[in-house]
């Protein structure tokens, strides 16, 4: 398959080059310009109107597709030859190095407002063209801050916001002291000029200390130590500010990296308690406010920011990686995935136009993304990619954005694929399905939740989990107790549907309210398991008719005391109804149970019924 250029692919749709003109839907130029009568009397304003844009990456051509719609003309400044990836999308190229400051003084001229895709530009240049009464968003002082990562840390934390420790180095002493003050594992890190896993190594033990130094380049090299943060996840969220102060926050996102590059992401995140996406978007609320008091006195902030933090193992708290000051891997999701992407969001914010909280948030169920990197250097790597985004022509709501890289490097980015859906857990097999070279960095994302009130339920639960195993059926298993975790049993009902569960099987004894309770608080189907508790008198009947009496519009289906394997069995049944590969495994399974009676009549029917018995 020839790569198509900033081309989309999916479902119906079929395949479509987005450098081909077209014409945006009605209600988008509504949204975007205002009435008709508007549309008509500021066209001729709205085709001259110029945004620079210093480099021309892939990031620089789908800002450029996001602005065609528009009437908005992107001009680039990039040394690649002879034509960028934003220049394939009908950008204007200006050849030349965009850190350096001649070249992007005569490049500002005729720009109605100047940008980045990429921060390692010249800060200095972008002072002088303030200077000089030319509008740059993010504004230098800004962008200054953010290209030393050190001193970005530094501010963010004097404001307030949480990071991991971290410390300078300058020399063999201050390592030193650095190996004592934060332990091992460590992070060194240059403070400038790092991105995608280049400019950091891990440092273990003392003997790592000289070889980091070193494929870092030495101490002239403007080194800090960060402390090793053991997370459970990493986040992200995508934030536009505007003109007028206000902050657009996009969802929240889970992201996953292979080698420190973003590898993929998923929104909603599958297993993120709603307290912890609260606390994820107050520390996105933090930074900005944060990177507003570094340029205070300066004017108001505009632009896209990706901001990145990682999720400790507790579960709830969040700290802070560090902020991209434009539109960031982390939000390529949003293309397919909200009402206006992450580029269109930019080019509204930057000219004055109308962006809302609704126009960021997600138009589907749940939507993903793939980043497609060269495996290989050369032709085999080409190869490669381009079969992984034909091989998205059979997934349903997947889209292609190749960004038209005339050769593969190992870990170069060649594209990406977003996949949108209406529930997280489609989304995200449907990821897994084209990740082929990646998939043994990701486990599958569970379907049924088994949970009870108590560990001794686990003798009885354990069935279960065997038979959901035996199915291939990928779950979670917890326990949550109705009485004396009743918090922590709402939370886990009313996530459940947003972390990818479609089933629950809940065990419990005695008074046995954990089923019912979970099915009020969640719209997923309920299995409940009556649990004979060691002790009780009644023998789980109690539990078996506390299970079975729920009031009408509160169903939960109810297996025999103590049957947790027919609760799994019910369960794969519900979902077979969506799997046909499960349906076939249920089939096999029956003909197996078939077969093992029909075995043993035959066998009984041939010997004594004492010597079958006896044996």
């Amino acid at each position: 398959m020839a790569p198509v250029l900033g081309a989309r692919l999916g479902g119906a749709r079929g395949l479509r080059a987005s450098l081909l003109p077209r014409v945006p839907h009605k209600s988008r130029l509504y949204g975007s310009l205002g009435r008709r009568s508007s549309l008509v009397l500021n066209a001729q304003a709205a085709n001259q109107t110029t945004v620079g844009v210093l480099g021309g990456g892939q990031l620089g051509q789908m800002l450029a597709q996001a602005a065609s719609p528009m009437g908005v003309h992107v001009k680039c400044l990039d040394p690649t030859t002879p034509k960028c990836p934003a220049a394939l999308a009908g950008a204007e190229q200006i050849n030349g190095n965009f850190a350096d400051k001649e070249a992007v003084l005569a490049f500002a001229e005729g720009c109605d407002v100047v940008t980045v895709e990429i921060e390692h530009v010249s800060a200095d240049a972008l002072q002088a063209l303030e200077e000089k009464g030319v509008d740059v968003q993010p504004p230098s002082r800004v962008i200054g801050l953010l290209q030393d990562k050190f001193k970005q840390k530094g501010h963010m934390r004097k404001q307030g916001v949480g990071t991991p420790e971290f410390v300078p180095v300058i020399n063999e002493a201050s390592f030193n002291l650095a190996m004592d003050a934060l332990g091992f594992p460590f992070m060194l890190k240059s403070r400038k000029l790092a991105y995608d896993g280049r400019g950091n190594a891990v440092v273990h033990t003392r003997d790592d200390a000289d070889a980091a130094v070193e494929s870092l380049g030495g101490y002239d090299s403007e080194l800090y130590a960060e402390q090793w943060c053991n997370f459970s996840k990493e986040l992200a969220v995508m934030v536009a500010l505007d003109r007028n102060d206000n902050a657009f926050y996009f969802p929240v996102v889970e992201t996953t990296h292979v080698d420190s590059i973003c590898h993929t992401t998923i929104t909603p995140p599958q297993g993120v308690s709603r307290k912890a996406l609260k606390n994820a978007r107050k520390l996105a609320e933090d930074v900005v406010n944060a990177l507003r008091a570094s340029n205070e006195g300066g004017g108001n902030i505009c632009g896209v920011f990706g901001i990145e933090m990682f999720l400790l193992e507790d579960g709830e708290t969040v700290l802070y990686n560090e902020v991209a000051p434009r539109p960031h891997n982390s939000g390529h999701y949003s293309i397919e995935g909200c009402y206006v992407s992450q580029f269109e969001a930019q080019i509204r914010v930057l000219l004055r136009r109308s962006l809302t909280e609704q126009d960021v948030s997600l138009k589907v169920g749940a939507a993903g993304m793939l980043n497609v990197l060269g495996q290989h250097d050369g032709e085999d790597g080409m190869n490669q990619a381009l079969g992984m985004m034909e091989a998205s022509t059979g997934i349903h709501g997947a889209s292609v954005h190749w960004y038209g890289k005339t050769e593969a490097k190992y870990q170069r980015k060649l594209g990406h694929i977003t996949v949108v859906g209406e529930n997280v857990s489609d989304v995200w097999r449907n990821v897994m399905r084209l990740d082929k070279p990646h998939e043994e960095h990701h486990g599958s994302s569970p379907v049924v939740g088994v949970i009870m009130g108590s560990d001794s339920d686990l003798a009885t639960m354990g069935a279960a989990c065997e038979t959901l195993e035996q199915f291939g059926i990928p779950y979670e298993v917890s326990i949550v107790s109705a009485h004396r975790t009743p918090e922590r049993m709402v939370e886990y009902a009313r996530t459940a549907r947003d972390r990818g569960l479609k089933v629950i099987i809940a065990g419990a004894g005695g008074a046995a309210h954990l089923p019912g309770m979970v099915a009020a608080c969640t719209p997923l189907p309920v299995v409940g398991v009556p649990v004979k508790p060691q002790g009780y008198p009644l023998d789980g009947v109690d539990a078996l008719l506390s299970i079975a009496c729920m009031p009408k519009g509160v169903p939960v289906a109810t297996v025999a005391i103590g049957n947790s394997a027919n609760a799994a069995l019910l369960a794969a049944r519900m979902l077979g109804g969506a799997s046909s590969s499960l349906c076939d495994k249920m089939e096999a399974y029956q003909e197996d149970m078939e077969q093992t009676v029909k075995g043993k009549a035959e066998h009984l029917e041939n010997v004594s019924w004492r010597e079958y018995h006896n044996h």
